[in-house]
């Protein structure tokens, strides 16, 4: 179980291909202040380091998105991964 669980399962919930949520709509459905590096857009690429395992984007990932932080660092991008095609 991560912490990170509560957006893990909020974004599962989504239907729209993208949305954005505010850094504090973040904290308060995680009921915990980000740490000061969740400023930065690297902690929540998803793309950047893959091999690096980090929780907040294990569970975007997890619930089929991936995150970008908005350019004035005041909330984040979630943006529906498209499905892969699963050979049968």
């Amino acid at each position: 179980m991560s912490k990170f669980d509560p957006l893990r399962d909020h974004l599962k919930r989504q239907t729209a291909p993208e949305l954005v949520l505010s850094i504090d709509e973040i904290e308060e459905m995680l009921g915990f202040a980000l740490p000061r590096a969740a400023q930065r857009a690297s902690w929540w690429d998803s793309t950047r380091a893959p091999e690096e395992k980090m929780p907040q984007r294990e569970a975007c990932l997890d619930a089929g998105y991936i995150a970008t932080r908005l350019p004035d660092g005041t909330g984040v991008r979630f943006r529906r991964i498209k499905a892969q095609r699963r050979p049968y």
